[in-house]
């Protein structure tokens, strides 16, 4: 099975270094600036479940390739490009596996490629990627788990999963992908939407007299929407969910709130946004949500005009 993989970031570097150091057929579509990095350093993960160093082959247009699996992992806002780069290398037998966060990323991705299968796609990961290209694997979490929609069986998904044996990765071949992308799009709309809004990590926000309060609400109101969807978490999920984001003294906070904290620009659209959106067509009031996607909202218009002064030459 050969494997594209669309980006060496946190989460794409991430896989891509197991799979390459387990000898697999895995090729890394980049930018030129990308592409010149892992030729002269290769990738470099530094994990508690163990360092990795690779060599690992990476071209900057796919028109050559004619991979099995593409794996994408790039940021929601950079889907458009995204998709226009493996473009090329996709045909009518190729499995596209998104792994950004959210889910309204899945009907624009079939759209495109509508003769190409679409599966789901997500990972249990905190990764972050260092200012020389290296990744920072920050805890011991390494899951990937993926599927056809709507429950379907396809065989190429357990394939897929064995090719991680003998990596820390635990791949996992789903049947009800899409329930497992609802309950981590509730979990990080919590996560995201809390660490966000208060500028810092759960174990912070527990330190305050409402700060598991307001956690416990953000977490009410995601459910509620992903029960009006259809996707209801599963009871023992939850509790799961509920106990990870009020664990006091934890120092777990959203890749959402380290693009803040970097002065980046953020997912917010795709996670808060798109959440926000579903409660009001299903009039449901989440008033938390909408404080929490305010914020980070007049961040990104904050953040763009920054942007603008920059290119314009003025001051940051």
């Amino acid at each position: 099975m050969k494997l594209l993989i669309l980006g060496a970031g946190a989460v794409g570097g991430y896989l891509g270094a197991h799979l390459a150091r387990a000898g697999r057929d895995v090729t890394f579509l980049v930018r030129e600036r990308r592409a010149a990095q892992l030729k002269q350093r290769g990738l470099f993960v530094a994990s508690p479940l163990g360092d990795v160093r690779t060599e690992v082959a990476a071209v900057t247009n796919a028109a050559s390739l004619q991979p099995d699996v593409v794996l994408l992992a790039c940021k929601a806002y950079d889907l458009g490009s995204a998709l226009g780069a493996i473009a090329p290398a996709v045909g009518a037998s190729t499995v596209i596996v998104p792994l950004l966060n959210g889910i309204a990323h899945l009907d624009i991705v079939a759209a495109r490629f509508r003769s190409a299968t679409v599966w789901g796609g997500l990972v249990h990961l905190g990764v972050t990627l260092g200012p020389h290209g290296d990744i920072r694997h920050l805890n011991r979490l390494s899951i990937l788990q993926f599927g056809p929609r709507g429950g379907a069986s396809d065989s190429r998904s357990h394939e897929l999963a064995r090719l991680f044996a003998g990596t820390p990765v635990a791949a996992d071949a789903r049947e009800s992908i899409e329930q497992d992308l609802w309950n981590k799009f509730v979990f990080l709309t919590t996560l995201a939407g809390a660490t966000c809004l208060m500028r810092c990590d759960v174990g912070t926000v527990m330190a305050t007299p409402d700060g598991e309060r307001l956690i416990q609400r953000l977490l009410e109101e995601a459910t509620a929407i992903a029960t009006a969807e259809g996707f209801a978490p599963d009871p023992s999920q939850l509790e799961t969910y509920r106990q990870q984001l009020t664990q006091a003294g934890s120092s777990s906070k959203a890749s959402m709130l380290r693009d803040v904290e970097r002065g980046s620009r953020t997912e917010c659209e795709h996670v808060l946004g798109d959440m926000l959106a579903r409660s009001r067509r299903h009039g449901l009031k989440a008033p938390v949500l909408e404080i929490a996607t305010t914020h980070v909202r007049a961040y990104e218009i904050a953040w763009a005009q920054s942007q603008q002064l920059t290119a314009r030459g003025g001051p940051t």
